[in-house]
C-alpha cells in the first residue's frame, strides 16, 4: 500500500492519522513480519490492525541452491487475474551473488503469453498476473534481503504485460516513504510490448532491457512470435526518443545459438539496426529446457560476436552463466512443481 492507501486504513479503523506514516516505516524501512511486531502502535491499534489486515508475508516453499551461490527460490502466489481453475500456482525468484552485488531477479506473471521458443515460461501458457504484493513478496520474504544490491525484472512473465503492479514496486522501491533506492538499482526487461513500453519509460526513471537474440525479422519471429505485431526495429526507433546518455541506462539482451544468430552477419545486422542508439549488449548463453532443439553457442563464437560488436562501437559483454547446476533457465523449476515431481529430462 502507498502511504495515501494507509492513511484511508487508519481513518478507517478510527486510528490516529499519523499512524500511517508509521505502519509505512514498519513495512518499508524495518520490514516487520507481522503486526504484532510494529511495537509503537498501541496494543488496541494493533488487534484493530490485525483484524482486519496482514503484512502479507509469504515465505518461499522450496529451493535449489548452486555450488557458485546462486539460489531459486519458489512462491506461492495469489494472481489478480488467474485464468486457470490451477490453484497450484508458483513463480520464481534468483538470488545471485556476485562479490560486492546482489542481485533479485524477480517475477511478473504466472506463464506468459510471448511463447518464446527458448523459454520454458511461455510453455506453461499465460496463468495471471502477480499483484503487486506477489512481486513484492519475492523481494520482501527474501532470505537475504537484507544483502540485495540490484534488482531485475527478468524471471517469469513480461513485465509491460503487467505495467500496472511493475510500476508500484517501481514506485515502492524509489520512494522517499518506501526502500528508497535509486531508480538506476533497478532493470525491467522486455520484449518490447507497443504502447506499454512507452508509458514505461515516460513513468519510470529505472533502467530498460530489451530482448532481441536476432537483428532480422524473419529469424526473430520464428524465436519471438511478438515480432510479428512488435517489430525490433519498431522497439530501436522508440528508443531512439529517450536519453541515455546520463542517469538511465538501455541494453539489449541476446541469447546465442550456436550457428543460428552469432556469426559476423548479425554482428552486423545488431550494429546497423543500434547504430545512433546509446546502449550496450548482452550475450547470453543458452540454458538447455526440454523439447526444444535449440544449440548453445561456444565460448569462441560468442567471444567473436563480442569482439565485432565492441569493436563497431557498442559496448558488449558475455553475461556469465550461474546456476548451471540447478535448474537454472526460467519457468523450469515451476514446472516440476506444478507437474508435481522435482525431475525435468533434458
Amino acid at each position: 500500500m502507498t502511504p495515501t492507501e494507509l492513511k484511508s486504513v487508519v481513518s478507517e479503523l478510527g486510528m490516529p492519522a499519523f499512524t500511517a506514516k508509521q505502519i509505512a516505516q514498519w513495512l518499508y524501512e524495518k520490514h516487520v513480519r507481522n503486526i504484532d511486531g510494529m511495537t509503537n502502535l498501541s496494543k488496541q491499534n494493533r488487534q484493530r490492525l490485525s483484524e482486519r489486515y496482514e503484512v502479507g508475508l509469504m515465505e518461499p516453499i522450496d529451493c535449489q541452491r548452486s555450488k557458485d551461490g546462486t539460489v531459486k527460490y519458489l512462491f506461492p502466489v495469489c494472481c489478480d487475474s488467474v485464468v486457470t481453475n490451477n490453484d497450484n500456482l508458483f513463480v520464481e525468484t534468483v538470488y545471485i551473488p556476485d562479490n560486492d552485488r546482489a542481485t533479485i531477479c524477480v517475477s511478473c506473471q504466472v506463464g506468459c503469453k510471448m511463447n518464446c521458443l527458448f523459454c520454458q515460461t511461455g510453455k506453461q501458457g499465460w496463468q495471471g498476473n502477480l499483484t503487486a504484493a506477489d512481486i513484492l513478496n519475492q523481494i520482501y520474504a527474501l532470505p537475504e534481503a537484507d544483502t540485495l544490491t540490484n534488482i531485475v525484472f527478468m524471471g517469469q512473465g513480461e513485465p509491460m504485460d503487467n505495467l500496472d503492479a511493475v510500476l508500484r514496486i517501481c514506485e515502492i522501491m524509489t520512494a522517499e516513504w518506501g526502500y528508497q533506492w535509486s531508480p538506476k538499482r533497478i532493470t525491467v526487461s522486455s520484449v518490447g510490448v507497443r504502447g506499454k513500453l512507452k508509458r514505461f519509460l515516460d513513468e519510470s526513471d529505472c533502467h530498460v532491457a530489451i530482448s532481441m537474440h536476432s537483428p532480422i525479422h524473419e529469424q526473430r519471429q520464428q524465436l519471438m512470435p511478438t515480432e510479428k505485431a512488435m517489430p525490433i526495429t519498431e522497439t530501436v526507433e522508440l528508443l531512439k526518443e529517450y536519453d541515455f546518455t546520463h542517469q538511465r541506462r538501455c541494453s539489449f539482451e541476446y541469447i546465442c545459438f550456436r550457428g543460428l544468430n552469432d556469426s559476423p552477419l548479425y554482428g552486423r545486422e545488431i550494429a546497423k539496426l543500434l547504430n545512433g542508439l546509446e546502449c550496450r549488449v548482452n550475450l547470453i548463453r543458452f540454458h538447455e529446457i526440454p523439447d526444444v532443439d535449440l544449440p548453445s553457442s561456444d565460448e569462441k563464437r560468442m567471444e567473436a560476436l563480442r569482439d565485432y560488436l565492441t569493436h563497431h562501437g557498442i559496448t558488449t559483454t558475455i553475461r556469465a552463466s550461474r546456476g548451471q547446476d540447478i535448474f537454472a533457465a526460467c519457468g523450469l523449476l515451476s514446472t516440476a512443481k506444478i507437474q508435481g515431481n522435482n525431475e525435468i529430462t533434458l
